[in-house]
């Protein structure tokens, strides 16, 4: 019985030295997380057994557990590395149509010849639905897809909105031409452009141009008359807008003379497609003066302004925030949501079934995946252009190597010590 005891040592030795030899070979695998082997003694006593006196007959594994310790963090190049900072795995698809995931620390991703992000294997990964702001729609894994890089921001958007926000000049004086013509300078005050688009792309301006005009004619002090023009257009095709201000040189109304409705502001800024002379469709804008602009003693200057629309755009970059927001950026300025990194967690990670390449798919003894999003719960966040190394302590592992060595040679030491007590025994005459 003592040849087995010492056998079971001699196994256990082995195991142990395989383990820390996988745990050695791995501590440059990306995600990768050590194993621990861990033992138990082996006793058989009956009910009648007398335990004082029992011994015990050796050792067996109980199971190789794998660690899930967080790794260090090593920044990259590539945006498209990314690694986790505490709990969680990445969910990947083995194909478009499959509907099975596997899970994985390894965050070394790229694109592939259709534009999908994936991992070394190929390997889909997967992102849960956003509304167009980033806003989560859906933390089910069930509504994940494969993410995929438009090539292009999508067909080009025609303006259809724009506003000004403003300081008028309290001091300026009423132009000497009284007519009004764009040509000519001295007809009006000041005059400001923006950039906005057809609806084929094509990028065109938008003008606004600000006259003062005279209390004397219109019997009104701090009053001004805003021109829109898109570009060439004629005088008598242009919006305009009344802007009057208060005596403390804040917003006080507008009126738009150009609107038999009465919506005075946002007014129509419109121009026909013909005009336009680019074969795109007629433009009309929403033009809105903002109650924040102001007419103080102080220079013309614009605070803010904005037009929506947009041409069609070229992909620039990728971006993950520690969220898991993946945003395409394009030439055109758009920057686009396409998901968000799902995270998956497991009651029992320790269960999970390791299928090679740092991969693990769920089993009944880790339960089911929980996904949510990084940085919630307890879901840890999401670090772009990084990876999570092997979370293997070289100098503990070599330090277990040489104890595994050593209950090995004890081991076959014992064994050999029985059996010169066996020769011996065999001897005896």
């Amino acid at each position: 019985m003592s040849f087995n005891t010492s056998i079971s040592g001699l196994n256990a030795a082995q195991k142990d030295l395989s383990v820390t030899g996988n745990n050695i070979a791995n501590a440059k695998s990306t995600g990768f997380k050590k194993s621990r082997a861990e033992f138990g003694d082996i006793y058989a006593v009956s009910a009648f057994g007398n335990s004082k006196t029992a011994v015990g007959q050796g050792v067996i594994n109980q199971a190789v557990t794998q660690q899930f310790s967080q790794g260090n963090l090593e920044f990259t190049d590539n945006s498209l590395d990314l690694a986790i900072s505490g709990q969680g795995f990445f969910a990947f698809q083995p194909s478009l149509e499959s509907n099975e995931s596997v899970f994985s620390r390894a965050g070394a991703l790229g694109v592939n010849k259709n534009g999908y992000l994936v991992n070394q294997a190929g390997e889909y990964l997967k992102a849960l639905p956003v509304n167009e702001n980033g806003t989560l729609q859906s933390t089910s894994l069930a509504t994940s897809t494969a993410v995929q890089l438009p090539v292009a921001a999508g067909a080009p958007q025609a303006t259809t909105k724009a506003s000004l926000s403003l300081n008028l000049p309290a001091g300026a004086q009423t132009p000497p031409v009284t007519t009004f013509a764009p040509d000519t300078p001295d007809s009006y005050n000041q005059a400001n452009s923006q950039r906005i688009y057809d609806s084929l792309g094509n990028p065109t301006t938008l003008t606004s141009y600000f006259v003062k005009t005279d209390p004397a004619v219109t019997g009104v002090d701090n009053q001004w008359t805003v021109y829109y023009q898109i570009d060439d257009q004629p005088v008598a095709d242009m919006a305009t807008q009344t802007v009057q201000f208060n005596t403390d040189g804040s917003f006080n109304q507008v009126s738009a003379s150009s609107d038999a409705a009465g919506a005075d502001n946002p007014v129509t800024v419109s121009e026909t497609g013909a005009n336009l002379g680019t074969g795109a469709a007629d433009l009309s804008i929403e033009m809105t003066f903002r109650s924040d602009s102001t007419q103080y003693n102080g220079p013309f200057n614009i605070a803010d302004q904005s037009a929506d629309g947009n041409t069609t755009g070229q992909l620039t970059g990728i971006s993950v925030g520690t969220d898991g927001l993946i945003r395409a950026s394009y030439t055109n300025g758009e920057n686009i949501a396409l998901g968000k990194v799902a995270l998956v967690d497991f009651r029992n990670p320790q269960g999970l079934k390791q299928v090679g390449d740092n991969q693990w798919i769920e089993s009944i003894d880790s339960g089911e995946p929980l996904a949510g999003q990084a940085g919630t719960g307890t879901f840890g966040a999401i670090q772009g252009g990084a990876l999570e190394t092997s979370n293997t302590d070289l100098t503990q592992e070599l330090v277990n190597l040489i104890t595994a060595q050593r209950n090995f040679q004890a081991n076959s030491r014992a064994i050999e010590a029985n059996k010169t007590l066996s020769d011996t025994i065999i001897g005896i005459r």
